[in-house]
């Protein structure tokens, strides 16, 4: 007998920015949870069990703030607001530990922070560069961020100056990211081109000519085998890394795909399109498994939890959706 898959709208946070807002994160900080004991002071572990790993949510919007959200008893609390860019938040990236944030917008400015206090930690050395999209290095050790100019750069997080650039020989470059592996980053341009580069060797490994138009969105799956792609041509394309091999095209969406992230335990993928909805997919199948339409404008940010079992999404509707999606 098969099982339906349960999936409903959790939460949803109108007005959550003044303005639309572009990007989201999750952060979980402190995953080491003491194990319980089987007398009195199980409720006082059981607390300090949940004191030892928050976990937040992270929202970018045009109204130039940063917002840190926690997520308790069903309600969204707002943790820390944090100011410092100009002309829009439109890219964040949350380290593997969970503990630094990296946000950028079209100010040109890279900033660090702190999720758990609110602190600004740097502001990095980017010079004029238009820095567009974000992504740690597994190891937290770098940031890389696309530019106007078809670079990829490479900024250190320690010192927070620019350490190496990787020319994708395109053009303007929306989408980065680095592969779980540390061995690839990819990145997808304006043009519908998408770079796979080899870190190590620092060149360019494949280039993939299979989509006409604007890579809004690409990422690796967990163990890096595969690169996910979203387009404005509406469809989405999974490769095989280490051949360039196309494995498959998903369509659905009425309109361009603004965002895809896979969830952490490989099994689906979400989508975020300018059609309004939200789609979580299965891998094995590559078939939809639910729609969400919950939100009245375009879908800039979708993000699975560290659990897989809990999805975010942002919009141009100034809202902040989350989504129970059961193992």
């Amino acid at each position: 007998m098969s099982i339906t898959t349960l999936y409903y709208l959790q939460l949803k946070k109108e007005n959550a920015h003044e303005d639309s807002v572009w990007c989201c994160g999750w952060s979980k900080i402190g995953n080491e949870k003491p194990k319980e004991d089987e007398n009195n002071e199980q409720s006082q572990d059981s607390n300090h069990s949940q004191e030892a790993s928050e976990s937040y949510i992270i929202t970018g919007g045009l109204d130039d703030l940063i917002k840190i959200w926690q997520l308790e008893n069903g309600k969204l609390e707002l943790k820390h607001k944090l100011e410092g860019h100009s002309l829009g938040v439109i890219s964040v990236a949350v380290s593997p530990d969970g503990k630094t944030l990296a946000s950028s917008s079209q100010d040109s400015s890279l900033i660090l922070w702190d999720i758990a206090s609110g602190d600004k930690i740097k502001t990095m050395e980017t010079g004029s560069t238009d820095v567009w999209t974000l992504d740690f290095s597994p190891d937290g050790k770098h940031v890389i961020s696309g530019s106007n100019a078809g670079k990829i750069l490479i900024f250190s997080v320690e010192t927070g100056k620019q350490e190496q650039t990787l020319d994708t020989r395109g053009k303007f470059t929306l989408s980065v990211a680095y592969s779980p592996d540390g061995k690839y980053i990819a990145s997808g341009a304006l043009d519908g081109i998408i770079n796979i580069f080899d870190v190590a060797q620092g060149k360019i490994k494949h280039t993939l000519e299979g989509h006409a138009m604007p890579i809004r969105s690409l990422c690796f799956s967990p163990d890096s085998q595969l690169l996910l792609t979203a387009s404005d041509d509406g469809h989405m394309k999974l490769y095989d890394v280490v051949h360039a091999n196309l494995a498959g095209t998903l369509s659905g969406h009425a309109s361009w795909v603004l965002s895809v992230a896979f969830a952490p335990d490989g099994k689906r993928f979400v989508s975020g399109s300018a059609d309004r909805t939200v789609r979580v997919w299965d891998l094995d199948s590559m078939q939809c498994q639910n729609v969400f339409k919950e939100h009245s404008d375009q879908v800039w940010g979708v993000k699975f939890n560290a659990e897989s079992n809990k999805i975010v999404s942002v919009s141009e509707d100034k809202s902040i959706n989350i989504y129970d999606c059961p193992l």
